[in-house]
């Protein structure tokens, strides 16, 4: 059995907007308070987080989680890793280092974002941490868990998507080629980015999601990484096909 939990749904910015008073950010439902884009699998008992951004604490804390196994990075923007130093409370009640899986490229970006957890000089109570470079090619998390890479492209920088039996998360995708869709195809549940209505350099607006999903022709999908320019989560939810729903934080979607 999977359980995916969105523990953020939000942009870079996330929602609210400092400053911002538009109606989205003023809004009241806390359906349109969006933190950093994050998700939790409950895959056969073990807990693993797709990205630990800047809200990767409150996230986590919010959930009541007490045990983590390992972190996927999708890529290594400061939205979806700025907030791995936190893993030192999972290090101090598990007793083991935490398990990370990113590419050598975002490998590289971790070294020099947290460069004193790499040091020679061992700070007392850095985090610690055991990664596992990936390619676009299947893993394994753990005997009979496989998880199944998905390129796509967050303008000129490759970002991986990570298929988990039936449920498939992206994020940050503007284009996607031809045979990573094929991957994809088949899905349950498909979670994927839409920013809001107009174009985007880096990302799917929802024209371009909904595209997506008619491409891969999920049973359900659900809208994440959502700008408050998007609108409310009530407005949104009107104007999407029946199969299509926004994400909001604290969803939770069941697979068996």
């Amino acid at each position: 059995m999977i359980r995916a939990t969105i523990l953020g749904s939000g942009t870079s910015q996330g929602v609210p907007v400092i400053a911002c008073e538009c109606h989205v950010c003023q809004s009241p439902d806390p359906r349109d308070q969006r933190l950093r884009s994050s998700l939790l699998m409950e895959i056969d008992g073990k807990n693993y987080v797709i990205d630990s951004g800047p809200d990767f604490r409150q996230q986590l804390l919010r959930v009541g989680i007490k045990n983590l196994e390992g972190i996927l990075f999708t890529h290594e923007h400061k939205d979806h890793v700025a907030g791995l130093d936190d893993v030192r409370a999972f290090n101090y009640r598990q007793g083991k280092p935490m398990d990370i899986y990113c590419t050598e490229r975002v490998e590289q970006a971790l070294k020099r974002e947290f460069h004193y957890v790499f040091s020679q000089e061992r700070y007392p109570g850095i985090p610690e941490l055991s990664l596992h470079r990936i390619e676009n090619k299947r893993f394994e998390l753990f005997d009979g868990c496989e998880i199944l890479p998905v390129e796509v492209m967050h303008y000129k920088m490759p970002v991986l998507g990570f298929r988990l039996r039936g449920l498939t998360y992206i994020t940050d995708a503007k284009t996607v080629a031809r045979e990573e869709i094929e991957k994809v195809k088949g899905t349950e549940v498909l979670i994927v980015n839409a920013l809001h209505h107009s174009q985007h350099l880096s990302h799917f607006n929802l024209t371009e999601a909904l595209e997506f999903i008619d491409k891969v022709e999920p049973q359900k999908a659900y809208l994440t990484h959502i700008s408050h320019l998007f609108g409310k989560h009530e407005e949104i939810e009107r104007i999407l096909p029946p199969n299509v729903f926004p994400a909001y934080d604290g969803m939770q979607i069941e697979l068996h």
